[in-house]
């Protein structure tokens, strides 16, 4: 059981990432579409959406934060140290959108609401876009020696590939958040928003082929497990297949299973985010055999694994049973009253 404990707490920390996605996903895609709300009644319905769970959805970045502090301390220093200006960006970015969320509908000024409405929109926008930079950046590898980036400066972080990740990243979720909307409104924005999906998945599948491509060409390592495993291709079929079922959900105006493929095509894409990238956490491109980070030789001790195993049985089905309790609750089409935002 021991041996085992760093790839089980490895395998918690990508189930985690993929929740995070998933979830926090639909609401910063709602976020990316806010501008385009024709009207400031159309704006509150985005806000009221994702209102009563945005909150949570980040309650999993303390999830895989806390975990990898706790569980591998090697790979939480590096990545706070290799990527600290993006992730204070990201932080401040989370610190607007919620911000946003609560001052927008605190006075009725037009100049005071679209202020908030930008910074909400930008916001989103910057997120979603550095999460795909920080996944192309894992993908690529760094020129790690220890905990050390050398000859490395931020504008390298931007490179065409990590561009082009980043602006597929911003197009998944402007799709999942477009579908999520479908299931949250009724009448004539729900058919405004209907005549948004198919653009919307268009620009992701654009992005997506153009960077699968890319990702082949360039970055061959991403395919080496699934070559040797032949049988892991099947996560790639399964992800076009899921990803082929989202325009044909919506055609059968089946906007919940279209939500459902969106969601399985997500968690499917990080999946062979996760074949490809394993073992490492962080990848060394002066010598991936030697200064890789990897689950095992980044592990905190035996005893530090099981106690915070033990916390995680305890407190990954406490978020789980929240987080379905409250989704229950606010089921259903969004109506706007005086406790709105």
């Amino acid at each position: 059981m021991n041996d085992y404990l760093p790839l089980i707490w490895y395998s918690v920390l990508c189930i985690s990432v993929i929740f995070y996605i998933i979830l926090d996903g639909f609401d910063l895609g709602v976020g990316c579409l806010h501008l385009f709300g024709r009207s400031d009644q159309d704006r509150r319905v985005f806000l009221n959406s994702i209102g009563p769970v945005w909150d949570g959805n980040e309650v999993w970045l303390i999830i895989i934060f806390g975990g990898m502090f706790a569980g591998f301390p090697a790979v939480y220093s590096t990545i706070c140290s290799v990527f600290y200006t993006i992730m204070m960006a990201v932080i401040a970015g989370l610190m607007f959108r919620a911000v946003a969320i609560e001052f927008r509908s605190k006075h009725p000024s037009h100049r005071w609401r679209r202020t908030w409405d930008i910074l909400f929109s930008v916001a989103s926008f910057l997120i979603a876009f550095l999460i795909g930079v920080v996944l192309a950046n894992l993908i690529h590898g760094l020129p790690l020696k220890g905990h050390a980036l050398i000859g490395w400066s931020l504008r390298k972080f931007f490179s065409p590939y990590a561009v082009l990740v980043g602006v597929t990243g911003v197009s998944l979720f402007m799709m999942h958040g477009t579908i999520y909307l479908l299931m949250k409104t009724e009448g004539e924005l729900h058919n405004y928003l209907r005549r948004w999906v198919k653009p919307t998945i268009l620009f992701f599948v654009v992005c997506y082929i153009l960077t699968t491509l890319i990702t082949l060409v360039y970055e061959p390592h991403m395919i080496a497990t699934m070559k040797k495993v032949p049988w892991l291709f099947a996560f790639a079929v399964a992800a076009v297949l899921t990803i082929a079922n989202i325009p044909r959900c919506v055609h059968l105006g089946k906007d919940g299973m279209a939500f459902i493929s969106s969601s399985l095509s997500i968690a499917l894409l990080f999946m062979l985010f996760g074949i490809g990238t394993f073992p490492n956490f962080l990848r060394s491109t002066i010598d991936p055999q030697l200064y890789s980070l990897t689950f095992m030789n980044s592990a905190a001790s035996t005893k530090t694994l099981q106690i915070i195993l033990t916390v995680a049985v305890i407190g990954v089905p406490l978020v789980l049973a929240y987080g379905f309790w409250i989704y229950r609750i606010f089921r259903g089409k969004v109506r706007l009253d005086d406790a709105s935002y």
